[in-house]
């Protein structure tokens, strides 16, 4: 008869081809559960080590903000008194200090804890400003830290301006220029830095100083790394109560 082909039955192979079939089929969902489970593991075991750093921690931004207090009240006491005896300055020298020691931990911690998702590189941690007994007179500090594990210094150039008003009239001021004749003052228009992990402004955790024009009004000081081949990174902050 033509158009019709006799071909061979054979139970046993298409047995096989549907076993195969089957597990290809189970294969996949079990797969896929599998990745489940070891991602659930991993994550597990990640949180177990770090579950120490995370409640040192804890514990290091408490003991910075009792720190943080203790220096508040210290130099209340000096701007009130008029002047600073040896022991009040050496108190406030200490506290300052050992800030400085707790907020390079903290860098340290939060750089290894950062999730993996957060852009690593520099940040502008702070600009802190304190007043002082003096008119136009203040005390500053800059924090920068560095997200990430890299060890290879990380090295820019801050460009820091004090924003504000003189005679009505909307004013920028360097921050250089407003060092001059003070302690810790700079020699050029830009404040070079490099470092790993941590870094103050001025070293050590101390207080430099700054001294506003007569009759002007500060706003905020805005704050611009820039490092050679990154996009610069800028952090503006609220001046303080003049009050």
């Amino acid at each position: 008869m033509s158009g019709w082909e006799v071909r061979p039955s054979d139970p046993r192979r298409a047995g096989r081809v549907r076993l195969l079939l089957l597990l290809l089929l189970l294969a996949v969902p079990a797969a896929f559960y599998a990745g489940i489970w070891w991602q659930l593991r991993a994550t597990q075991q990640i949180e177990v080590q770090y579950q120490p750093m995370q409640e040192r921690l804890i514990a290091l931004e408490q003991e910075l903000d009792q720190l943080s207090q203790r220096l508040i009240v210290a130099s209340s006491g000096e701007k009130v008194a008029q002047q600073a005896n040896e022991q009040s300055r050496l108190t406030i020298k200490l506290l300052e200090e050992q800030i400085f020691k707790q907020q390079q931990d903290l860098a340290s911690y939060r750089g290894v804890l950062a999730p993996a998702s957060r852009r690593e590189g520099l940040r502008i941690r702070a600009f802190e400003l304190q007043a002082t007994d003096r008119p136009q007179h203040f005390r500053y500090k800059i924090l920068l830290s560095r997200v990430g594990k890299d060890d290879k210094p990380i090295e820019g150039r801050l460009v820091v301006k004090v924003e504000g008003r003189q005679d009505g009239k909307a004013v920028s001021l360097e921050l250089a220029a407003l060092t001059q004749n003070l302690p810790d003052q700079f020699s050029g228009q830009v404040i070079p830095f490099s470092f790993k992990h941590f870094q103050a402004i001025p070293e050590a955790g101390r207080f430099a100083e700054l001294k506003l024009p007569d009759g002007y009004i500060a706003h905020q000081i805005r704050v611009r790394a820039e490092i050679k081949g990154e996009k610069p990174l800028e952090r503006t902050f609220k001046w303080i109560d003049q009050e």
